[in-house]
């Protein structure tokens, strides 16, 4: 048990803080919504109720797309794209996907490698970019869940205001929606070009996402190797 604790330990590390901020997420927005429903005079809900709405959906699926957004595109720009001295980066003329040598596959694979990057063919080119794909899909699902959500928060509170309701094409070309979405997006871009710009420069040591302290600051992580 100790050692499958050490050996995931980062894993682990991010999972209970992603379980201890949705449950605080959950109380906190349970007691403001009921705060508002009480405001508007109308009866309170259960917490059972409200983290099965849409209300609690929208805000956690607003900022699940914003944030797998940002790695796909991230692992997409790093593929082809390098920044000489960051450990973000892979070193210049390295751009591109690689050899089959370099990726270990084809006639390449190790007696250990993961079987699908032994098979060849089709299996060999979607485990290849599974990572890419997945992170895709996650962002896609999320967005199409933060829309349909919102669209229900949005009728509802145009109800009460006595305002037709809307589509869900009026919805998503809403300022409402871009408003909302633009918002997170635009931190998550600035968070990861201030992370690949910062460690150029700066450094902590024994973090594997930053260069060793002795190292250049032109020099990348991979340079040093």
């Amino acid at each position: 048990m100790r050692r499958a604790i050490r050996d995931n330990g980062l894993s682990l590390f991010f999972l209970a803080l992603f379980v201890l901020a949705l449950a605080g997420q959950s109380v906190a927005g349970f007691f403001r919504n009921n705060a508002e429903l009480a405001d508007h005079g109308l009866p309170t809900i259960g917490f059972g109720e409200f983290v099965t709405s849409s209300d609690f959906l929208v805000d956690v699926a607003e900022n699940w797309q914003s944030e797998f957004l940002q790695f796909f595109l991230f692992i997409a720009a790093t593929v082809w794209l390098v920044q000489r001295g960051s450990p973000e980066s892979k070193k210049p003329g390295d751009q591109g996907p690689g050899s089959d040598a370099d990726q270990l596959v084809g006639a390449h694979v190790r007696p250990d490698s993961p079987p699908w990057a032994a098979a060849g063919g089709w299996r060999t080119m979607v485990f290849g970019n599974s990572l890419l794909l997945t992170m895709g899909a996650i962002f896609v699902l999320s967005w199409l869940a933060q829309s349909l959500a919102g669209l229900v928060v949005m009728n509802e509170e145009n109800a009460m205001h006595g305002a037709a309701p809307l589509t869900w094409l009026d919805y998503v070309g809403s300022p409402d929606f871009w408003d909302r979405t633009l918002q997170n997006w635009q931190s998550e871009f600035l968070a990861v070009g201030t992370m690949v710009a910062f460690s150029i420069y700066l450094r902590q040591r024994g973090s594997a996402e930053s260069k060793p302290v002795g190292i250049p600051h032109h020099v990348s992580a991979a340079e040093s190797e």
